[in-house]
């Protein structure tokens, strides 16, 4: 049995510290040697967060039944006793920079686990830790520091080290109860479940894109090994590292617990667009403009947490089977125009709603009869024809069929009329029925948006002072286009997102973003 001096550095005691010496042998285990240190230190504190990192091997013992002899160490070796969980300056897909307590020593996918678990994040395995981009700073810019938001209070760090991975958490006000706890925790937590406005177009300009598909293979590089901790890859505290979805296999996705998770996936998804990571044409880029519009506007007039909102119960039967009476009015005028033909004129039929169908007939007396048509609203798209000083409120329904996307135009005889049947073909499109408890919120919402509109008749003029085009599409199109161009353009798409909530308004945007040709599509350069 062989018996030696082993000296080991004590990194609390400080840099200047010299290290503490201790006689071992060889059959003296790892535990034995933390406590031989801890005593021989003097120093009345927790360790139990501390373990021993062997320098030279890029290793840590945390083994603490096995020998010295069993692991190696012989006299020379260079022993540091460190935290297992140190800060580190986390980058998020919204911007944000937090500083936390991270594990150091356990592989980055249960490193990935422990932050998750903290800021409210189901689904960890979809997440994954890289390394920034190295920005070449200019001399006027070394003045400029990050905002940076500390999360490293004691029950913030316990909240960090989870036991297992929880399905569902527990919500208090809203937001995790680690979080309700100051002031100053809450205001982060609405930073990380509500979309951030985007910074100016100068800030933009200097973001990195990559220029070609070795750039984007480059950055895929910088990924952090799943399997190995993040001391192994040289890590050190303090350092920069960035938060992202790795793997493109979203599920289980509930508004109600996922707010983080939806907010910072759609940061992921938008930003990958502006910075033209992912591919689109003319036309998608102006849809994802006016959704990215629409979350905006809907997040600074309604900063609270969001919410499920899920259709109530029908209460009964006769509720499913509405026939829709409005006020001097028992009917309305259709016209259907199947492709390749030209529109007809419109001819008045009388109509009803029947779960998530929409059944005519020639008059209201034969209304309890067959049908001429009944057509299924479940999965169609309800675009507004509205121009309100010219008195024109039509409804166009874009309606699957096996040839192809019919079309079907109902054309209402004033405000109020439109405003209920609009409300119900939207309803219908999500085989919602009318009996639904949003009914009239979307009712609502749509005399809102007409009021606007007859008030101010402008709207398009005084909005295009408003939008920032260069935070809405990519520079591509931003140096193509001048603002008055794509003004008009956003604000056409706009109409048709305009009364979508804003958890279903960060579900459209990623459901178009998903459908892309390119995404979830990964460069590796291969040698």
């Amino acid at each position: 049995m062989a018996a030696w001096d082993l000296s080991v550095t004590v990194e609390d005691l400080g840099a200047d510290a010299p290290p503490i010496t201790v006689s071992v042998t060889s059959d003296l285990h790892i535990g034995g040697v933390i406590l031989k240190l801890v005593e021989k230190s003097q120093v009345k504190r927790d360790w139990s967060d501390h373990a021993l990192w062997w320098e030279q091997k890029q290793q840590w013992l945390l083994r603490t039944a096995w020998t010295l002899e069993k692991c190696g160490i012989q006299a020379d070796a260079g022993l540091i006793f460190m935290a297992q969980h140190k800060p580190l300056r986390l980058g998020l897909p919204n911007g944000l920079t937090l500083r936390l307590r991270a594990c150091f020593s356990g592989p980055v996918f249960r490193t990935v686990l422990g932050i998750c678990k903290m800021l409210n994040i189901r689904r960890p395995e979809e997440l994954s830790l890289l390394r920034p981009i190295e920005e070449k700073k200019k001399k006027k810019d070394t003045d400029l520091s990050e905002e940076l938001y500390d999360l490293t209070e004691p029950i913030l760090t316990q909240a960090c080290f989870p036991s297992y991975p929880v399905s569902r958490p527990c919500l208090y006000n809203g937001m995790p109860a680690h979080f309700a706890d100051s002031l100053k925790t809450e205001k982060v937590y609405k930073m990380l479940s509500v979309s951030q406005p985007a910074p100016a177009p100068e800030a933009i300009a200097k973001l990195y894109r990559p220029a070609s598909v070795v750039d984007k293979a480059h950055i895929h590089s910088r990924w952090l090994d799943s399997s190995r901790s993040l001391m192994q890859q040289g890590v050190q505290e303090n350092d920069r590292l960035w938060l992202r979805f790795k793997y493109y296999c979203f599920h289980d996705l509930e508004p109600k617990y996922d707010v983080v998770r939806l907010t910072q996936m759609y940061e992921q998804a938008r930003w990958a667009i502006l910075l033209e990571d992912i591919d689109c044409t003319e036309e998608e880029m102006l849809l994802f403009g006016a959704i990215q519009y629409h979350i905006n506007k809907l997040s600074l007039s309604e900063p609270q947490t969001m919410t499920s909102s899920p259709a109530m119960d029908d209460l009964d039967s006769a509720l499913q089977c509405l026939e829709v009476k409005l006020d001097g009015a028992d009917s309305m005028y259709f016209c259907f125009r199947p492709k390749r033909l030209t529109l007809k004129g419109y001819k008045q039929y009388w109509f009803k709603f029947k779960d998530a169908s929409i059944s005519y007939y020639k008059s209201k007396e034969e209304s309890l009869g067959e049908p001429i048509q009944q057509i299924n609203l479940k999965g169609c798209e309800a675009a507004p024809d509205v121009n309100v000083a010219g008195q024109k409120f039509c409804i166009k329904l874009l309606i699957p069929a096996p040839e192809g996307m019919n079309e079907v135009y109902l054309r209402c005889e004033n405000e109020e009329q439109y405003s209920r049947w609009m409300a119900a073909c939207r309803l219908a499109s999500k085989g919602k029925s009318l009996a639904d408890r949003l009914f009239q919120s979307e009712v609502q919402s749509i005399r809102s948006f007409l009021a606007m509109q007859q008030t101010n008749p402008n709207t398009h003029t005084d909005n295009s002072m408003s939008i920032n085009t260069h935070s809405l599409v990519s520079p591509r199109y931003s140096k193509k286009y001048k603002v008055k161009q794509l003004t008009p353009r956003i604000l056409e798409a706009y109409q048709n997102v305009a009364q979508l909530s804003l958890t279903d308004a960060l579900l459209r945007f990623l459901q178009i973003w998903q459908a892309l040709p390119d995404f979830g599509i990964s460069f590796v350069v291969v040698r």
